[in-house]
Protein backbone atom coordinates (compact mmCIF):
# COMPACT_ATOMS: atom_id res chain seq x y z
CA UNK A 1 0.00 0.00 0.00
CA UNK A 2 3.19 2.31 0.71
CA UNK A 3 4.35 2.08 -2.78
CA UNK A 4 1.40 2.32 -4.04
CA UNK A 5 0.58 5.55 -2.98
CA UNK A 6 4.20 7.06 -3.30
CA UNK A 7 3.57 5.55 -6.78
CA UNK A 8 1.34 7.86 -7.52
CA UNK A 9 2.75 10.82 -5.77
CA UNK A 10 5.51 10.40 -7.98
CA UNK A 11 3.51 9.76 -10.89
CA UNK A 12 2.44 13.23 -10.53
CA UNK A 13 5.42 14.93 -10.00
CA UNK A 14 8.33 13.29 -11.90
CA UNK A 15 10.04 14.94 -14.82
CA UNK A 16 12.60 14.08 -16.88
CA UNK A 17 14.91 16.36 -15.56
CA UNK A 18 18.44 15.29 -14.65
CA UNK A 19 18.50 13.07 -11.62
CA UNK A 20 21.33 11.50 -9.67
CA UNK A 21 20.61 8.75 -6.88
CA UNK A 22 20.98 10.41 -3.54
CA UNK A 23 23.80 9.86 -1.00
CA UNK A 24 23.16 7.88 1.92
CA UNK A 25 25.52 9.70 4.70
CA UNK A 26 26.31 7.53 7.72
CA UNK A 27 25.60 9.59 10.48
CA UNK A 28 28.37 8.95 13.26
CA UNK A 29 28.50 5.76 10.96
CA UNK A 30 26.07 2.98 12.02
CA UNK A 31 25.49 5.06 14.78
CA UNK A 32 22.03 3.09 15.35
CA UNK A 33 23.74 0.05 15.73
CA UNK A 34 27.23 0.57 17.84
CA UNK A 35 28.35 3.36 19.99
CA UNK A 36 28.99 6.37 17.67
CA UNK A 37 32.15 7.73 16.03
CA UNK A 38 34.28 4.53 16.85
CA UNK A 39 35.43 2.90 13.50
CA UNK A 40 33.31 -0.62 14.66
CA UNK A 41 30.38 2.03 13.75
CA UNK A 42 31.57 3.27 10.57
CA UNK A 43 32.83 -0.47 9.33
CA UNK A 44 29.30 -1.67 10.21
CA UNK A 45 27.78 1.38 8.03
CA UNK A 46 30.32 0.64 5.15
CA UNK A 47 29.54 -2.90 5.17
CA UNK A 48 25.45 -1.54 4.51
CA UNK A 49 26.43 0.47 1.71
CA UNK A 50 26.98 3.60 2.86
CA UNK A 51 28.50 6.29 0.57
CA UNK A 52 29.87 8.87 3.12
CA UNK A 53 31.16 8.49 6.74
CA UNK A 54 30.54 11.30 9.02
CA UNK A 55 32.80 11.67 11.77
CA UNK A 56 32.36 14.96 14.05
CA UNK A 57 35.87 16.56 14.80
CA UNK A 58 37.14 17.84 18.18
CA UNK A 59 40.84 18.53 19.48
CA UNK A 60 42.74 17.01 22.26
CA UNK A 61 45.09 19.26 24.35
CA UNK A 62 47.99 18.12 22.10
CA UNK A 63 46.41 18.96 18.76
CA UNK A 64 44.91 16.52 17.71
CA UNK A 65 41.44 15.46 15.49
CA UNK A 66 39.28 13.38 17.75
CA UNK A 67 36.37 11.83 16.41
CA UNK A 68 33.81 12.58 19.16
CA UNK A 69 30.23 14.27 18.68
CA UNK A 70 30.94 16.87 21.39
CA UNK A 71 33.80 17.92 22.85
CA UNK A 72 32.16 17.26 26.42
CA UNK A 73 32.72 13.23 26.33
CA UNK A 74 31.28 12.03 29.30
CA UNK A 75 27.65 10.90 27.62
CA UNK A 76 29.72 8.98 24.73
CA UNK A 77 32.44 7.94 26.99
CA UNK A 78 33.86 5.93 30.43
CA UNK A 79 35.42 9.88 31.57
CA UNK A 80 33.74 9.95 34.39
CA UNK A 81 35.38 6.86 35.67
CA UNK A 82 38.65 7.19 34.87
CA UNK A 83 39.53 10.61 35.73
CA UNK A 84 37.22 11.69 37.55
CA UNK A 85 39.09 15.21 39.42
CA UNK A 86 39.02 16.62 35.49
CA UNK A 87 35.20 17.55 35.77
CA UNK A 88 35.14 20.89 34.87
CA UNK A 89 32.06 24.25 34.24
CA UNK A 90 33.45 25.55 31.42
CA UNK A 91 31.17 28.35 28.50
CA UNK A 92 30.67 26.62 25.16
CA UNK A 93 29.10 28.94 22.36
CA UNK A 94 28.07 30.91 25.24
CA UNK A 95 25.87 28.22 27.29
CA UNK A 96 27.46 27.12 30.26
CA UNK A 97 28.44 23.13 30.44
CA UNK A 98 29.78 21.16 33.17
CA UNK A 99 31.40 17.83 32.15
CA UNK A 100 34.76 16.40 30.75
CA UNK A 101 36.13 17.97 27.84
CA UNK A 102 38.70 16.49 24.79
CA UNK A 103 40.94 19.79 25.00
CA UNK A 104 41.95 19.09 28.62
CA UNK A 105 43.51 15.71 27.55
CA UNK A 106 46.46 14.31 25.61
CA UNK A 107 45.96 11.73 22.87
CA UNK A 108 46.99 9.33 24.92
CA UNK A 109 44.82 10.10 27.79
CA UNK A 110 42.10 9.84 25.41
CA UNK A 111 43.00 6.74 24.26
CA UNK A 112 42.31 5.13 27.41
CA UNK A 113 38.96 5.99 27.32
CA UNK A 114 36.42 3.26 25.64
CA UNK A 115 33.22 4.67 24.40
CA UNK A 116 29.41 3.75 25.27
CA UNK A 117 26.43 4.39 23.51
CA UNK A 118 25.09 7.79 24.41
CA UNK A 119 20.86 7.04 24.19
CA UNK A 120 19.48 4.71 26.36
CA UNK A 121 17.13 2.92 24.53
CA UNK A 122 19.68 1.97 22.05
CA UNK A 123 22.05 -1.23 22.70
CA UNK A 124 24.08 -0.86 25.45
CA UNK A 125 26.16 -4.54 24.84
CA UNK A 126 29.34 -2.91 23.09
CA UNK A 127 29.48 -0.57 25.77
CA UNK A 128 33.67 0.12 26.85
CA UNK A 129 34.28 -1.84 23.72
CA UNK A 130 36.06 0.55 21.43
CA UNK A 131 38.24 3.01 21.45
CA UNK A 132 38.14 7.21 20.57
CA UNK A 133 39.19 7.49 16.89
CA UNK A 134 41.69 10.06 15.63
CA UNK A 135 41.04 12.07 12.53
CA UNK A 136 44.14 10.00 10.94
CA UNK A 137 42.86 6.22 11.95
CA UNK A 138 39.66 7.73 10.43
CA UNK A 139 41.56 8.00 6.97
CA UNK A 140 43.74 5.59 7.17
CA UNK A 141 40.60 2.79 8.02
CA UNK A 142 39.10 4.61 5.35
CA UNK A 143 41.57 4.17 2.78
CA UNK A 144 41.70 0.21 3.94
CA UNK A 145 37.90 -0.47 3.29
CA UNK A 146 37.34 1.64 0.37
CA UNK A 147 40.09 -1.24 -1.45
CA UNK A 148 38.25 -3.65 0.36
CA UNK A 149 35.21 -3.12 -0.87
CA UNK A 150 36.64 -1.60 -4.10
CA UNK A 151 34.46 1.61 -4.24
CA UNK A 152 35.32 5.11 -2.95
CA UNK A 153 33.95 6.02 -0.04
CA UNK A 154 33.74 9.24 1.26
CA UNK A 155 34.27 11.25 4.06
CA UNK A 156 32.60 13.77 5.65
CA UNK A 157 33.43 15.57 8.79
CA UNK A 158 32.02 18.19 10.96
CA UNK A 159 34.28 20.82 12.36
CA UNK A 160 32.82 21.06 16.01
CA UNK A 161 32.38 24.69 18.02
CA UNK A 162 35.24 25.70 15.47
CA UNK A 163 35.17 29.58 17.56
CA UNK A 164 35.17 28.10 20.65
CA UNK A 165 38.51 25.83 19.26
CA UNK A 166 40.45 28.71 18.29
CA UNK A 167 39.53 31.04 21.60
CA UNK A 168 41.08 28.25 23.20
CA UNK A 169 44.45 28.23 20.91
CA UNK A 170 43.23 25.03 19.04
CA UNK A 171 41.80 26.20 15.66
CA UNK A 172 40.83 23.63 13.60
CA UNK A 173 41.22 24.53 10.06
CA UNK A 174 44.93 24.07 9.13
CA UNK A 175 44.67 20.54 11.31
CA UNK A 176 41.75 19.25 8.92
CA UNK A 177 43.54 20.12 5.70
CA UNK A 178 46.71 19.02 7.17
CA UNK A 179 44.83 15.65 7.29
CA UNK A 180 43.66 15.81 3.75
CA UNK A 181 46.89 16.08 2.10
CA UNK A 182 48.76 13.78 4.42
CA UNK A 183 45.86 11.20 3.01
CA UNK A 184 46.22 12.57 -0.84
CA UNK A 185 42.58 14.01 -0.06
CA UNK A 186 43.07 17.17 -0.50
CA UNK A 187 41.90 17.92 -4.15
CA UNK A 188 38.55 19.06 -6.02
CA UNK A 189 37.31 15.36 -7.33
CA UNK A 190 38.33 13.87 -3.86
CA UNK A 191 35.04 12.07 -2.40
CA UNK A 192 35.31 15.09 0.91
CA UNK A 193 32.85 17.15 2.13
CA UNK A 194 33.50 19.26 5.15
CA UNK A 195 30.91 20.81 7.05
CA UNK A 196 30.33 23.30 9.82
CA UNK A 197 27.24 25.55 12.08
CA UNK A 198 29.74 28.32 11.17
CA UNK A 199 30.51 30.32 7.88
CA UNK A 200 33.66 31.87 9.28
CA UNK A 201 35.62 28.19 9.29
CA UNK A 202 33.95 27.44 5.92
CA UNK A 203 35.54 30.61 4.39
CA UNK A 204 38.99 30.30 6.00
CA UNK A 205 38.38 26.64 4.33
CA UNK A 206 37.73 27.84 1.00
CA UNK A 207 41.11 29.42 0.87
CA UNK A 208 42.71 25.99 2.05
CA UNK A 209 41.18 23.43 0.44
CA UNK A 210 39.10 22.96 -3.04
CA UNK A 211 36.85 19.90 -1.17
CA UNK A 212 33.62 20.61 -1.49
CA UNK A 213 32.31 22.47 1.81
CA UNK A 214 28.45 22.45 3.31
CA UNK A 215 27.22 25.24 5.57
CA UNK A 216 24.72 23.32 8.26
CA UNK A 217 21.62 25.01 10.00
CA UNK A 218 20.54 25.02 13.17
CA UNK A 219 17.62 26.14 14.92
CA UNK A 220 15.90 28.40 12.81
CA UNK A 221 15.54 31.36 15.56
CA UNK A 222 18.70 31.06 16.45
CA UNK A 223 22.13 32.40 14.83
CA UNK A 224 25.58 30.91 14.21
CA UNK A 225 27.83 31.52 16.95
CA UNK A 226 30.22 33.00 14.48
CA UNK A 227 27.30 35.43 14.04
CA UNK A 228 26.69 36.00 17.88
CA UNK A 229 30.09 36.97 18.08
CA UNK A 230 30.53 38.90 15.28
CA UNK A 231 27.10 40.89 16.21
CA UNK A 232 25.46 40.07 13.06
CA UNK A 233 21.77 39.60 13.98
CA UNK A 234 20.56 37.10 11.03
CA UNK A 235 19.02 34.15 11.95
CA UNK A 236 19.58 30.64 10.41
CA UNK A 237 16.23 30.63 8.71
CA UNK A 238 17.34 34.16 7.58
CA UNK A 239 19.83 32.08 5.23
CA UNK A 240 17.13 30.04 4.16
CA UNK A 241 15.92 32.95 1.92
CA UNK A 242 16.84 32.98 -1.91
CA UNK A 243 19.32 35.89 -2.08
CA UNK A 244 20.85 34.55 1.18
CA UNK A 245 21.20 31.42 -0.78
CA UNK A 246 22.77 32.78 -3.76
CA UNK A 247 25.71 34.51 -0.92
CA UNK A 248 26.09 30.96 0.57
CA UNK A 249 27.05 29.53 -3.30
CA UNK A 250 30.04 32.08 -3.01
CA UNK A 251 31.56 30.04 -0.05
CA UNK A 252 30.08 26.70 -0.03
CA UNK A 253 29.18 23.67 -2.49
CA UNK A 254 25.94 22.63 -0.32
CA UNK A 255 23.81 23.05 3.01
CA UNK A 256 22.31 20.52 5.44
CA UNK A 257 19.53 21.55 7.33
CA UNK A 258 17.71 19.63 9.51
CA UNK A 259 14.74 17.52 7.94
CA UNK A 260 11.96 20.34 9.11
CA UNK A 261 13.13 23.26 6.68
CA UNK A 262 12.13 21.05 4.19
CA UNK A 263 8.97 19.36 5.55
CA UNK A 264 7.70 21.22 8.79
CA UNK A 265 5.57 19.07 10.99
CA UNK A 266 2.86 20.67 13.51
CA UNK A 267 2.86 20.41 17.23
CA UNK A 268 1.45 16.62 16.31
CA UNK A 269 4.43 15.67 14.36
CA UNK A 270 1.74 15.83 11.20
CA UNK A 271 3.41 16.74 8.08
CA UNK A 272 2.43 20.17 6.64
CA UNK A 273 3.54 21.33 3.03
CA UNK A 274 6.87 21.33 1.84
CA UNK A 275 9.46 24.06 1.84
CA UNK A 276 10.79 25.51 -1.47
CA UNK A 277 14.18 25.50 0.15
CA UNK A 278 15.41 22.04 -2.02
CA UNK A 279 14.55 24.07 -4.65
CA UNK A 280 15.89 27.51 -3.82
CA UNK A 281 18.81 26.04 -2.90
CA UNK A 282 19.18 23.94 -6.39
CA UNK A 283 18.34 27.53 -8.21
CA UNK A 284 21.55 29.03 -6.35
CA UNK A 285 23.65 26.19 -7.12
CA UNK A 286 23.80 24.13 -3.92
CA UNK A 287 23.53 20.58 -3.31
CA UNK A 288 21.06 19.74 -0.13
CA UNK A 289 21.61 16.85 2.57
CA UNK A 290 19.14 17.07 5.26
CA UNK A 291 19.66 15.60 8.99
CA UNK A 292 19.02 13.47 10.87
CA UNK A 293 17.02 10.49 9.75
CA UNK A 294 16.46 7.63 12.36
CA UNK A 295 13.50 5.15 12.62
CA UNK A 296 12.60 5.31 16.25
CA UNK A 297 9.48 6.78 17.60
CA UNK A 298 10.95 9.23 19.67
CA UNK A 299 12.26 10.26 16.10
CA UNK A 300 9.95 9.67 13.49
CA UNK A 301 7.36 12.37 12.83
CA UNK A 302 3.36 10.87 13.39
CA UNK A 303 2.79 11.17 9.87
CA UNK A 304 4.19 8.09 8.92
CA UNK A 305 3.07 5.76 11.49
CA UNK A 306 6.16 4.14 12.33
CA UNK A 307 7.17 3.66 8.42
CA UNK A 308 10.62 4.91 8.48
CA UNK A 309 11.16 4.22 4.59
CA UNK A 310 8.24 6.18 3.69
CA UNK A 311 9.78 9.22 5.51
CA UNK A 312 13.10 8.77 2.87
CA UNK A 313 11.17 8.12 0.06
CA UNK A 314 8.84 11.77 0.69
CA UNK A 315 12.24 13.62 0.86
CA UNK A 316 14.18 11.88 -1.88
CA UNK A 317 10.93 12.59 -3.86
CA UNK A 318 11.51 16.41 -2.95
CA UNK A 319 14.84 15.98 -4.86
CA UNK A 320 17.32 16.38 -1.99
CA UNK A 321 20.81 15.46 -3.15
CA UNK A 322 21.45 13.05 0.14
CA UNK A 323 20.92 12.09 3.49
CA UNK A 324 22.25 11.31 6.94
CA UNK A 325 20.91 8.40 8.72
CA UNK A 326 21.64 6.80 11.93
CA UNK A 327 20.54 3.20 10.19
CA UNK A 328 22.42 2.83 6.73
CA UNK A 329 20.73 -0.20 6.08
CA UNK A 330 16.81 1.39 6.04
CA UNK A 331 18.83 4.25 4.22
CA UNK A 332 19.98 2.13 1.14
CA UNK A 333 16.62 -0.07 1.84
CA UNK A 334 14.76 3.14 1.20
CA UNK A 335 16.61 4.39 -1.64
CA UNK A 336 16.32 1.19 -3.29
CA UNK A 337 12.78 1.25 -3.36
CA UNK A 338 12.76 4.78 -4.49
CA UNK A 339 15.07 3.89 -7.72
CA UNK A 340 12.77 1.66 -8.45
CA UNK A 341 9.51 2.94 -8.05
CA UNK A 342 11.32 5.91 -10.67
CA UNK A 343 12.34 3.70 -12.94
CA UNK A 344 8.74 2.01 -13.19
CA UNK A 345 7.71 6.11 -13.55
CA UNK A 346 9.78 6.93 -16.34
CA UNK A 347 8.97 3.29 -17.69
CA UNK A 348 5.05 4.22 -17.60
CA UNK A 349 5.96 7.70 -18.61
CA UNK A 350 7.25 6.75 -21.85
CA UNK A 351 4.79 3.84 -22.79
CA UNK A 352 2.01 6.92 -22.60
CA UNK A 353 4.15 9.13 -24.71
CA UNK A 354 4.37 6.31 -27.10
CA UNK A 355 0.48 5.56 -26.90
CA UNK A 356 0.01 9.64 -27.53
CA UNK A 357 2.12 8.82 -30.59
CA UNK A 358 0.51 5.94 -31.71
CA UNK A 359 -2.89 7.66 -31.26
CA UNK A 360 -2.53 10.58 -33.79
Amino acid sequence: MRHLILFALLFSTFSAAAFQAPLIIAHRGASGYRPEHTLESYKLAIEMGADFIEPDLVMTKDKVLVARHENEISETTNVAEKFPSRKKTKTIDGQEITGWFTEDFTLKELKTLRAKERLEFRDQSFNGKFEVPTFDEILVFLKAESKKHKRVIGVYPETKHPSYFASIGLPMENAVVDALKKHDLNHEKSAVYLQAFELDILKKLKDLTPVSLVFLYGSPKESPYDFILAKDKRTFADLTKPAALKELAKTVHGIGPHKSYIIPTNSFGERLKPTTLVADAHAAGLVVHPYTFRKEEIFLPATYKGDAIAEYIEFFQQGVDGVFSDFTDQAIQAKKDFLKIKSSVKSNTKSHKNLNKESK
